[in-house]
């Protein structure tokens, strides 16, 4: 997957910077039940697939954590909190010990393919995640690629999406 190095970073950095803001969680505060299960219906599967592209490569990094934790903060504009994340990180945890990669991989692009612009944005903030750490590893390359063609996306379409939000970002 030819990843332009520079858009990556941008999107990477800026999406880095927004999960890093502070986030107060008191042993009160629970989740009101319904908007936990809004969140987890409207944002799960693509939480869990940036989750995979993280979990390629058998380490999970706070900065992978601060880029995905940005990139759904953008998304839902504010509206997914730490601990919302935290517990779809902590399913898509449990059910990559359980089933392995590819099996999720599989059902989270089944529940994706419905929604062009969720895969699209999906795919490249799974690439921002990636790049997370300033290299894709090929264990997250291979994810990545696999995403791609599962979401209909081919290299044309990747390089299309990656220079749109290179433009946005300047």
């Amino acid at each position: 997957m030819a990843f332009v190095v520079a858009e990556l970073e941008a999107l990477r950095d800026r999406l880095r910077r927004r999960g890093q803001r502070p986030s107060m969680v008191l042993p009160t505060s629970q989740p009101d039940v319904a908007e936990a299960i809004a969140v987890l219906e409207e944002y799960g599967a693509l939480c869990e697939a940036m989750y995979l592209v993280m979990a390629a490569d058998r380490r999970v990094l706070n900065v992978e954590r601060e880029v995905l934790r940005g990139a759904l903060d953008v998304l839902s504009n504010g509206r997914v909190r730490t601990a919302h994340m935290e517990a779809m990180l902590d399913a898509a945890a449990r059910k990559l010990a359980e089933h392995g990669q590819d099996a999720r991989l599989e059902i989270v692009l089944r529940r994706l393919a419905d929604d062009p612009d969720r895969g699209e944005a999906t795919l490249v903030l799974g690439a921002a995640v990636a790049a997370a750490d300033d290299r894709i590893s090929v264990d997250e390359h291979r994810v990545l690629t696999r995403m791609a063609a599962g979401l209909g996306i081919d290299e044309a379409r990747k390089a299309e999406l990656l220079a749109r939000i290179s433009a946005e970002l300047r």
